[in-house]
C-alpha cells in the first residue's frame, strides 16, 4: 500500500539500524535523502539499489507537491535524514503535516536518535526533559535562554562544535557556572565522548581539547 515511511538512519555506527528499516527501504519504490551522497553510503554498505531523490531543508517547499503526487499514484515513499530521525532536528515535519492533510498515511519506523543516548548518559533525571535542539545563531538567542532560565527539567540543546565554548560562556550568563551539564560527541563511534561537570570545568576543558562531530549538551534542571 502507497504510504510515507519515516525511517531513522544511524548517528554513527552503521550497525544501529533495525532489520525493519532495512526491510522498508528494500521494499519502497524510491528514498528522500536529505543528502544523497551521504544515504548513498548506507545504501551501499547494506547492498540496498534504490532511487534516491534529494529531499532537505533548501528544497523541500518545491518538492513536496510532486512527492504527495507520486504517493497518491500509489508509490511508497521512505524519508531519511542524514543520521537519526527524520523531523528531529531535520526535515520532515512539513512533508509529514502535508500528508496527513492529503489523508495519505504514515508510518514512523522507531529507531536511532541522538538525544536520547546522551539523556541516559548524563546522569540528569531522564522522566521529564525540555528537548530544545540547536538554538537560534543570532536572533531570539539570548530571549531563548532567558526564557529556560527557571526550568527545573532536564534541558537538552544540539550544537557544532565551532559555537560550543560560545554557548557554554552564554550558559554561564543565563544558569550561572556552577550548573552541570553533560556534553556527548561522536555518539556511538570510535571515539563517543561524554563529559560531566560544571559548566566552568567544561569550559576549561573544551578550552584545550579538540572538538569534531555535532555534540548533544544535557543540561540539569534549575534548582527550586
Amino acid at each position: 500500500m502507497s504510504k510515507l515511511f519515516i525511517v531513522p538512519t544511524p548517528i554513527g555506527n552503521l550497525a544501529d539500524i533495525t532489520l525493519r528499516a532495512l526491510q522498508t527501504l528494500k521494499e519502497v519504490d524510491f528514498i528522500l535523502a536529505e543528502d544523497t551522497r551521504q544515504s548513498s553510503k548506507l545504501l551501499k554498505h547494506y547492498e540496498i539499489n534504490k532511487k534516491l531523490v534529494a529531499h532537505h531543508q533548501h528544497n523541500e517547499h518545491q518538492t513536496i507537491e510532486r512527492i504527495i503526487d507520486a504517493i497518491k499514484n500509489g508509490e511508497s515513499v521512505a524519508l531519511v535524514s542524514d543520521a537519526g530521525t527524520p523531523g528531529i532536528s531535520d526535515p520532515g515535519f512539513l512533508l509529514v503535516r502535508e500528508c496527513i492533510k492529503n489523508d495519505i498515511e504514515v508510518e514512523c519506523l522507531p529507531g536511532a536518535t541522538a538525544f536520547v543516548p546522551a539523556l541516559v548518559n548524563s546522569g540528569f533525571p531522564c522522566d521529564k526533559f525540555v528537548f530544545e535542539g540547536f538554538l537560534p545563531h543570532k536572533k531570539g538567542r539570548q530571549t531563548r535562554l532567558k526564557f529556560l532560565q527557571p526550568e527545573t527539567r532536564t534541558i537538552i540543546f544540539y550544537e557544532s562544535p565551532h559555537r560550543l565554548l560560545k554557548t557554554l560562556s552564554q550558559f554561564v550568563e543565563y544558569f550561572g557556572e556552577s550548573r552541570f551539564i553533560s556534553v556527548s560527541r561522536e555518539l556511538t563511534k570510535i571515539h563517543e565522548e561524554n563529559v560531566r561537570g560544571t559548566i566552568k570545568e567544561l569550559i576549561d576543558y573544551y578550552t584545550t581539547h579538540t572538538l569534531k562531530g555535532e555534540l548533544v549538551i544535557i543540561v540539569d534542571g534549575a534548582k527550586n
